[in-house]
């Protein structure tokens, strides 16, 4: 065991140090390992002539042997006299030898000396000590060969572990050590590749693991070996004193050198004070303004080094580490030592400032705010206090984030500071402590967040990804306490700053209470309530009364991310709220001061730029908080003030709306800002975008949410764009006509030009601010003459430009102003504003196309803004719309098809556009017979099907006989009409388009159109399969993403046949006409797509699961479309359309409920389409079911939002559509899927307030009977007390109190009768129909369910059990079932399904129905893009006259007979046997009855249904 060096702490016993084994060498080289013996070495002679001391150390060697202990062995001479030198290599070969020996050697046979002569030094010692003192000689210390230096340095601190705690050396000697050490030794570390560089490390290891270091501290004088050691340690470390090898230190180096230091500091009895300057210094590497500290000698004005200038590090530079250790190892030492630094900078400061200060006290001067801060410059400290002053508050801020523990005795003074009488000081301490809350270092804050309105995807939708390659340690805020906790005094006085007399104070505390919130604390995080109070007096400093402090609390606002904006400073209020830091952030957008309405609107500008995607996403908190900020902007302009106009516009064009808004980057795509690296994924996203559509988007989007008045500045800014346009072509023709005032001769024509010029000049000057300078720089640029910035203020101007033209030109002018000679330099303050006012930015031709889509769509709830801006374009800027459609016009008719050649298939879309156009503005629509002609060749010949649709939809828009040019396309579609022939499918596809909108002229002929469609279409056998065999069939595609011709001419048959339906007016004489349509459309839904049954076996799959899906969408238009259609659709037929919901294949099922939740979206469709949504409750794709419940959830809140009980009503449909679900049983393992249908519907709906109006909703369901199927009316009542049981155990899991429901509600007359009598309503009242065991098995279920558990891989897979399939009324077509592996049994064995071939395998196959219900459709990684049916939409849109029906249709007779028939108490039909078989027991009713919350059925007049509830009424 060895023992530590005198002064040392003891090491424990059980610690036995190993050094390592290091090379050695021979000769003046080292060898591989410095352990290695020298009995490799050839034997070597002693020398002729011996010095004297040899003999006596052989003699001391040899005498001790009689004790038999151990013994040097070595024997050899180390030192020489004069002239007689020992050779280098034979030197180093004895200290080699000398080393090996001593290092096998145990500190335990070393015993120290002792007074005691019965003690006597351990024969090792005596044997040592001659050697040691011979290690010490200045020939060895002091030789010139490297590694005779080195060999020494490990023999001694050999002898000072051996000897340990005395070492054999006096102080001289000692002294001579250490300068070898430190000078030499320590400062080889930086060059790893030194030959020696083994020997310098091991030297480094023992100084530390023996803590031999300390004998450093017996040296009289050692200050200056101290200062030397830490100086060069520190120089190794950062890198200083490294030769140019490139080759990185070793870690030991560092971790060794710690801990050197770190001991060293312990056992100092006073550290010289340029030791602690050298430590402090190395915390300066983190201030990008101080290289280190100006207290350390010879360290002032040095390059900054490279590793210093890139300050982007990922973990602490190595000095800084080292210097951070030892504050933290040595924290009340060096806490007194830095104390007394700081207060030592301070004092020097004060005493300075204090004698300029008195010798101004005899000048009088104001006592003001202002005058004191005017007055700071002469009063104030000198510039070189105030860099001292400066770096030391910087040094504590990076002890803070260090080693706070050193810094006990700093917060006192820094408090005091805050309350000093020099400014200066006072804005010192407030920024310090402000910094200390916030975990800033020397390095400053982090660089601000970029609020990059052009950004797409915007920041807000997508925020940027954080690279961790530009992660900082040193401008990462962190604080390691929470200071306001720790030094409450202090912090509640940096508080009291606010109120702070001084101007300058108040600024500086505005800053600092921004970092503060924006950091949170460091990252330690605020108390709630001192946040608050936090955002409430930041709130104030926008407010302030004087604008320094206005101006830097706008821009502390401007440091904050986006996320922090909307989660921080949202936090009290939005820009709507009064007196929250958003809201009077906007209020300064009018402050007096220019340079803070700047600021401030600018920032706002930003803000809102990168929150429009989250609003366009309907993010319902970021709208509400930021939404207003267009407004607030827009309304600036009734201030009437030049300067806030010209803002507006340059806010307008460069945030709200800005020019390079998406990033463009080559046709059709956009440059990507969130670029995660996948290359090609990002370019074939990329590729799809449509970037006049995304920034048309925007710009609706900022129309939208505007307020009137705003609203009405925007539309004044736009309508001003054609007439300023033409003053500014005006001008440019002037400037042309001047001629840059150069010219022959003086004549009328010049004269008269810089006349009109000047008058020009005078007109637009005014409009802007500063008009003087404006008029200077307007004539500036008339006298440069640059014919190509005429042409791109004309690019500019022109109504034929389109965007991306117009951006262009936009962008070369203000690269050519900018990098125009200074002699011609032109500020774009003039001309800019006049560009933005002029340009055709918004009304542009690009724009025009989108802005009718959206229109025409209503996609994203922007229909009623489109259709306001195009009204505005066509008002204000016919030139716009007049250019583009006479364009659109001329190349459909360059591109028209003929009987020789086919038209291009990218002219659908520009036949769409056109035809959107011509619906809503027929006029400006043209009306040539050649234009006319050219589309009834489209009508004929188009194709794609879909211009030939879009060509009919032209004609009978803007033809002036349309009759004639109907029946012309009419007579050319039928005659010689043949399946399959060219043209074929276009052809139906125009009669189709005949039959919605020339119904009436073609009344005669509609007959033989119908006939058509039935005969040569949808009965028409379709080709027969080549392969029968089970294979071909389980290899069979099921889905067709592109039709085939023969499902397209399929397609296109049903819509003739419903298109004709549409367009009739007269109600009687269309219900007889849709009676075989709703039969056809029926049969598709319930044959599984299967037209007739001789080409039944033929039909694809593909085919089938088109047609099906078509057919549910015909029903949903026709629905739309009148009253008259949805009550031709009966209750049964709905409830068998609603299984389309729970379709096999995947794409029938997504699009179905894309289409029923946009026409409930727009208010087109009738309510009852709430209910089969409801049906995804069993949805395996995790994100269709998730996005419709939150759908519903948003809708549900609508409702109730409006004090509409829509969606709780509703709930008396789902039970009557459950009620006749396929899958419905009252099995108990049944029951338990239909309870998740329920819990669906909760979680959407259910609140705490509308819980007792659905209750009584399902009450009352067992207060009626089925009106739709009566023999199963059970099945209401099973599902009545099942719901009424859930609804009971969903209020226990959400803590609700459910109160019973005061009013009553009226029951829908189509889906339930009235009980035949008061008997049976008590009867089935008293009943209860649920088992028992299965309301008990209800808390597991619905906790489970409550819970949100993720689904385990393999769960809703295609593994889990099937369950029996069941028929839907007999027709054949089932359903997807309801089974839930949540407390399921053993599976049991799947029924057949009669009369239907059960398939299996594949999304769409018809598998048992539990399977198709829970797994047997699921494909996790299959994903469907929706089929593009923009023009069916389109026609639900044009159906009008249907938006405000209900759901019910129920008159009032239909409502008076059933309340009648209820008050008689009469059965109106006596309940069949239903022929299923009943439960085994049901048992009893429960006991505790006043458990349910219920309203009594049988009311004092006996009426057994609720008055009209407000969806009836309406």
């Amino acid at each position: 065991m060895f023992k530590p060096i005198r002064g040392c702490l003891e090491v424990p016993q059980a610690f036995e140090p190993r050094l390592p084994h290091y090379p050695s060498t021979t000769d003046t080289a080292p060898t591989s390992d410095i352990s290695k013996t020298t009995s490799r070495l050839p034997p070597t002679t002693m020398p002729a002539s011996r010095t004297r001391a040899a003999p006596a150390r052989t003699a001391a060697t040899q005498a001790p042997e009689e004790h038999a202990g151990p013994v040097l062995h070595f024997n050899e001479p180390l030192t020489w006299r004069a002239g007689k030198a020992i050779p280098v290599a034979d030197l180093t070969r004895r200290l080699k030898s000398l080393f090996s020996e001593i290092k096998a050697m145990d500190q335990e046979d070393v015993s120290p000396p002792s007074d005691d002569p019965e003690s006597p030094p351990s024969t090792l010692r005596i044997s040592l000590v001659p050697v040691a003192k011979e290690l010490a000689h200045p020939n060895l210390l002091g030789h010139k060969d490297r590694g005779v230096r080195a060999w020494t340095a490990c023999c001694v601190v050999e002898m000072f572990r051996l000897c340990a705690p005395d070492a054999p050396y006096n102080a001289s000697q000692l002294k001579e050590i250490f300068t070898l050490v430190v000078g030499t030794v320590i400062p080889a570390l930086a060059d790893p590749s030194n030959a020696y560089n083994t020997q310098h490390l091991y030297v480094l290891t023992s100084l530390t693991s023996v803590k031999s270091i300390v004998l450093l501290t017996d040296i009289l004088d050692a200050n200056d070996l101290i200062l030397r050691l830490f100086v060069t340690c520190f120089d190794v470390l950062s890198g200083s004193s490294r030769l140019d090898t490139g080759e990185e230190l070793s870690k030991n180096v560092e971790y060794h050198m710690t801990g050197m230091l770190v001991t060293l500091v312990d056992e100092c009895a006073g550290l010289p004070t340029k030791v602690v300057d050298i430590i402090l210094a190395q915390f300066l590497r983190a201030d990008p303004k101080v290289v280190t500290s100006g207290s350390a000698k010879g360290k002032k004005n040095e390059a900054v080094e490279e590793r210093q200038q890139t300050l982007s590090l990922k973990q602490l530079p190595p000095a800084y580490n080292m210097a951070k250790t030892i504050c933290n190892s040595c924290p009340d030492k060096l806490a007194r030592s830095i104390s007394q630094y700081f207060s030592a900078v301070i004092m020097e400061t004060s005493e300075s400032y204090g004698s300029r200060a008195s010798k101004k006290k005899s000048r009088p001067h104001a006592s003001s705010d202002v005058d004191e801060d005017d007055d700071l410059a002469l009063h104030g400290p000198s510039g070189e206090d105030l860099r001292e002053i400066h770096k030391a508050h910087r040094l504590l801020r990076e002890l803070w984030r260090s080693t706070p523990t050193v810094l006990q005795n700093i917060v006192p003074q820094l408090e005091t500071e805050l309350s000093a009488e020099n400014v200066q000081l006072r804005i010192l301490g407030t920024e310090t402590v402000g910094d200390f809350v916030s975990g800033i270092g020397a390095a400053g804050p982090p660089p601000p967040s970029v609020l990059d309105p052009s950004a797409y995807p915007s920041h807000s939708v997508v925020p940027p990804s954080t690279d961790s390659a530009n992660y900082n340690f040193l401008t990462t805020p962190f604080s390691p306490h929470a200071f306001y906790s720790m030094h409450a005094s202090a912090y509640h006085n940096f508080l009291n700053r606010r109120n702070d007399r001084s101007a300058l104070i108040r600024a500086v505390w505005a800053t600092n209470v921004g970092r503060i919130l924006m950091t949170s604390a460091g990252g330690v995080g605020l108390d709630p309530d001192e946040e608050t109070k936090l955002l409430k007096w930041f709130a104030e400093m926008l407010v302030d009364g004087d604008d320094r402090v206005r101006l830097a609390a706008v821009q502390a606002v401007a440091k904050f991310s986006f996320k922090d904006l909307v989660g921080k400073l949202g936090a009290d209020g939005g820009v709507a709220t009064n007196l929250s830091v958003l809201g009077n952030l906007a209020d300064r957008i009018k402050d007096k001061k220019h340079q803070i309405r700047v600021e401030a609107m600018e920032l706002l500008g930003r803000i809102w730029g990168v929150a429009s995607g989250a609003i366009a996403e309907g993010h319902e908190r970021i709208s509400e908080l930021l939404g207003p900020i267009p407004s607030k902007i827009l309304a600036c302009v009734y201030v009437n003030d030049l300067e806030i106009n010209a803002l507006v516009d340059r806010v307008v064009f460069e945030s709200l709306l800005p020019l390079g808004y998406p990033p463009v980057k080559s046709k059709g795509t956009v440059k990507d800002s969130q670029t995660n690296g996948n290359g090609a994924h990002d370019i074939a996203a990329a590729a799809a975008l449509d970037v006049d559509k995304i920034r048309t988007e925007r710009i609706l989007l900022l129309v939208r949410d505007l307020e009137p008045k705003a609203k009405t500045v925007f539309f004044a800014i736009q309508s001003r764009q054609a007439s300023a346009a033409k003053y500014l072509d005006a001008f440019i023709m002037r400037c042309e006509q001047w001629n840059g005032g150069v010219a022959d001769r003086e004549t009328k024509d010049v004269k008269e030009a810089q006349q009109n010029l000047k008058k020009l000049i005078e007109f637009l000057s005014k409009a802007l601010p500063e008009s003087a300078k404006a008029a200077d720089n307007l004539w500036k640029f008339a006298k440069t003459h640059d014919r190509r910035a005429y042409q791109l203020v004309r690019f500019c101007l022109a109504a034929g430009s389109d965007y991306k033209k117009v951006y262009k030109a936009l962008r070369e002018f203000t690269k050519r102003l900018e990098e125009a000679p200074a002699s011609t330099a032109i500020s774009l303050d003039a001309l800019i504003p006049l560009l933005y006012r002029s340009s055709v930015l918004v009304y542009n031709r690009s724009h025009v196309p989108a802005i009718m889509e959206f229109a025409r769509t209503d996609e994203k709830n922007f229909g009623a803004t489109a259709h306001e801006v195009l009204k505005e374009i066509s008002t204000h800027n016919p030139e716009v719309f007049r250019a583009h459609v006479q364009e659109l016009c001329k190349g459909l008719e360059a591109q028209a098809p003929t009987a020789e050649s086919a038209n291009d298939p990218g002219a659908v879309d520009t036949l769409k556009a056109c035809a959107g156009f011509a619906t809503k503005f027929p006029a400006e629509v043209p009306k040539d017979r050649k234009f006319l002609h050219a589309m009834v060749n489209y009508a004929v010949r188009g194709i794609p099907p879909k211009a030939a649709k879009h060509a009919v939809s032209v004609i009978m828009a803007a033809a002036d006989r349309k009759e004639m040019f109907a029946k012309d396309i009419l007579h050319k579609c039928t005659t010689d009409l043949q399946y399959g022939a060219n043209g074929f499918l276009s052809k139906l596809a125009a009669l189709s388009q005949l039959m919605l909108l020339a119904s009436k002229e073609l009344e005669e002929e509609a007959d033989g159109v119908i006939n058509i469609a039935i005969e040569h279409v949808l009965l028409r056998a379709n080709a027969p399969s080549s392969a029968k065999d089970d294979d071909a069939e389980e290899t069979e595609v099921e889905w067709q993403e592109e039709p085939d011709s023969d499902l397209q001419a399929k397609i296109w048959a049903l819509k003739i046949l419903v298109n004709r339906l549409r367009s009739s007016s007269d109600d009687d004489s269309v219900k007889e006409t849709a009676k075989p349509v709703y039969k056809l459309l029926n049969k598709l839904i319930a044959k599984d797509g299967q037209l007739s049954k001789k080409s039944g076996d033929a039909i694809p799959k593909a085919h089938k699961a088109r047609l099906r899906l078509l057919a549910a969408q015909l029903f949903l238009k026709l629905c739309a479309t009148h009253k008259v259609f949805d009550d031709l659709l009966t209750p049964a037929d709905f409830n068998v359309l609603a299984t389309v919901l729970q379709d096999p294949n995947l794409k029938v099922r997504v699009t179905f409920v894309n289409s029923i939740k946009k026409g409930l979206g727009q208010n087109r469709l009738p309510r009852r389409f709430y209910t089969p949504i409801f049906l995804l409750a069993f949805e395996p794709l995790k994100d269709v079911k998730e996005s419709t419940a939150t759908w519903l959830r948003v809708r549900s809140q609508a409702f109730q939002k409006a004090k509409d009980t829509a969606m709780e009503s509703m709930f008396a449909r789902l039970l009557s559509l459950l009620a006749h679900h396929p899958d419905f049983s009252s099995d108990q393992e049944d029951l338990q899927d239909f309870i998740y249908y329920i819990l669906f519907y909760l979680k959407a709906v259910a609140t705490e307030e509308n819980l007792p109006l659905i209750y009584h909703v399902a009450q009352r369901v067992k207060a009626v009977r089925d009106g739709v199927d009566p023999p199963q009316s059970e099945n209401l009542y099973i599902l009545s007390d099942l719901a009424q049981a859930v609804m009971r155990r969903f209020e226990d899991e959400r803590g609700w109190s459910m109160q019973a429901w005061p009013g009553k509600l009226r029951m829908p007359a189509a889906l339930f009768a009235p009980l035949p009598s008061h008997e049976v309503a008590q009867q089935i009242a008293d009943k209860q129909y649920v088992p028992e065991d299965l309301i008990d098995k209800l808390e597991s279920l619905v906790s489970q369910s409550l819970k949100t558990k993720k689904r385990r891989f393999g769960e809703g897979g295609e593994h889990r059990a099937t369950k029996k399939v069941k028929p839907a009324n007999g027709s054949g077509h089932g359903a997807l079932s309801t089974k839930n592996v949540l407390g399921s049994k053993t599976p049991k064995t799947p029924r057949a399904r009669k009369g239907r071939r059960v398939r299996e395998g594949g999304i769409s196959s018809a598998a048992p129905s539990s399977e198709r219900r829970r797994s047997g459709r699921a494909r996790g990684k299959t994903s469907y893009a929706e089929r593009d049916d923009s023009e069916d939409d389109a026609e639900m849109e044009a159906a009008g006259g249907y938006a405000e029906e209900k759901d019910d249709h129920m008159d009032d007779e239909d409502a008076a007979e059933l309340s009648e028939a209820s008050d008689m108490g009469t059965p109106t039909a006596k309940p069949k046997p239903n022929g299923k078989a009943k439960a085994a027991a049901i048992k009893e009713s429960r006991k505790n009855k006043d458990e349910v919350v219920a309203v009594p059925s049988d009311d004092s007049d006996g009426d057994l249904s609720d008055p009209p509830d407000t969806e009836d009424e309406t």
